[in-house]
C-alpha cells in the first residue's frame, strides 16, 4: 500500500473522497440507516440529484438548511427537489424555500420512504427531479 514503507517515492497514501455516484440511479431501497442503488450501497442521507447522487451530512430533519443545500442551490438542471425528512414530515424552514424558489426550484418536503419512492417515479418519467433524503432507520 503506497505510503506505507516500501512505497515509491512522492507516491501517495490513501486518498478518501467525499462520497459521490456520478450518475443517475433510482434508489432500489431504503432503511439501517442508508440506501441502496446503482448496486451500491451507502450509509448516511443522500443527495440525488442530475450531476450525481452525494453523501449528504444531514442527520435529522434540523441539519435541513441553507448551508446543507448548498449543492441544491448550485445544481443546474433543476425544476423540483423532493425533501425526505425521516420517517415523518417536516416542513421546510421559510429562508430555504425561498432560496429554492429564488432558482425556480420547487420543493416538496414529505417522509423518506414517500420522498424515495416518487424520485423514483419521476426520473422513470424523465423529470428534472432531484431529492434530498435523510436517512432512517
Amino acid at each position: 500500500m503506497a505510503g506505507r514503507g516500501g512505497g515509491r517515492s512522492g507516491e501517495a497514501g490513501l486518498v478518501i473522497r467525499p462520497a459521490h455516484f456520478p450518475g443517475r440511479a433510482p434508489v432500489d431501497t431504503y432503511g439501517n440507516g442508508g440506501f441502496r442503488f446503482a448496486e451500491m450501497s451507502h450509509k448516511g442521507s443522500i443527495l440525488c440529484l442530475p450531476s450525481g447522487i452525494y453523501g449528504w451530512s444531514a442527520v435529522t430533519p434540523e441539519d435541513i438548511s441553507l448551508d446543507t443545500f448548498q449543492r441544491v442551490l448550485g445544481e443546474t438542471g433543476l425544476e423540483l427537489v423532493l425533501v425526505g425528512t425521516g420517517k415523518d414530515l417536516v416542513p421546510l424552514p421559510a429562508g430555504l424555500r425561498e432560496a429554492l424558489a429564488a432558482r425556480d426550484i420547487r420543493a416538496d418536503p414529505m417522509s423518506t420512504g414517500a420522498a424515495a419512492r416518487t424520485f423514483n417515479v419521476l426520473l422513470a418519467e424523465g423529470r428534472a427531479v432531484g431529492a434530498a433524503l435523510l436517512a432512517v432507520d
